[in-house]
Formats: structure tokens, C-alpha cells, sequence
């Protein structure tokens, strides 16, 4: 029997990317930060890979710094490089479940911090508990 569940907490790292397919599906990819416990020790960033129906919620809300909860499985990613031959290879979370963890003002906040709009307003997040 194997086990194979990966649940992370942290901030966007960037706008989901969206692509669509003939088959009418869609797909969002994006990166996510996670804080370590130290302020001190830099965050850990993982690939997300996000399917259907929350794919769209991932592109209609998601934007870089936006609070995000997933829970969803580890896979890896294998190619070939066009270039070089080379096989490659890159971890990713499959994304199962996809939550929103901010307010609405927060996001729309965080979202004018990281344009360099403002701050956090009222709340007690600085620049350090920011990954990025």
C-alpha cells in the first residue's frame, strides 16, 4: 500500500498560467511558497499543476502573493530537452483540492503590495513573512 498526499500552505508565487484544450479542459500552473519554520531559512518553492473546475477558480482569484491551501499528490514530470537530448525531469503537486485562505481584502491588498502599490493594510503581516 502506498501513501502518497501532500498538503502546503503559502503565498503564489506568480499568476496562474492557463491553458485550454480542444477536449474543452483547462489547466493551471503556478508556483507556491512555503515558509520554513526559521525566519531566517529561505521559503520552498513548489510547482503546481491544477485541473477542471479548480483550474478556473485558480484563474479567476489567484494572483501572486494570494494565501493559498492545497492538498494534492506528488508526481514528476519527465521530458526530453529539445536542444541538448537530455532526459529532464521536474517535481510537481497535482493539485486535488484548492483553497483560498485570504480575504478578499487581503488579496486585493497583497496584490497592491507586490505591484508596489502599498502594504498589507491593518493587517500584522510584513516583508519578512513574505517569501518573496
Amino acid at each position: 500500500m502506498g501513501v502518497n498526499s501532500v498538503t502546503l500552505v503559502g503565498r503564489a508565487g506568480r499568476d496562474p498560467e492557463v491553458r485550454y484544450f480542444e477536449s474543452g479542459s483547462m489547466v493551471a500552473n503556478l508556483t507556491i511558497a512555503v515558509n520554513r519554520r526559521s525566519r531566517d531559512d529561505e521559503p520552498d518553492w513548489f510547482n503546481l499543476e491544477i485541473w477542471g473546475k479548480q483550474a478556473q477558480v485558480a484563474a479567476d482569484y489567484v494572483k501572486k502573493g494570494s494565501l493559498l491551501g492545497i492538498i494534492g499528490s506528488f508526481k514528476l514530470d519527465r521530458w526530453t530537452d529539445r536542444n541538448s537530448g537530455e532526459e529532464r525531469s521536474k517535481p510537481v503537486v497535482r493539485v486535488d483540492r484548492l483553497e483560498l485562505l485570504g480575504s478578499k481584502r487581503d488579496s486585493e491588498a497583497a496584490a497592491g503590495a507586490f505591484s508596489g502599490g502599498g502594504s498589507f493594510g491593518g493587517g500584522s503581516a510584513s516583508d519578512e513573512d513574505v517569501p518573496f
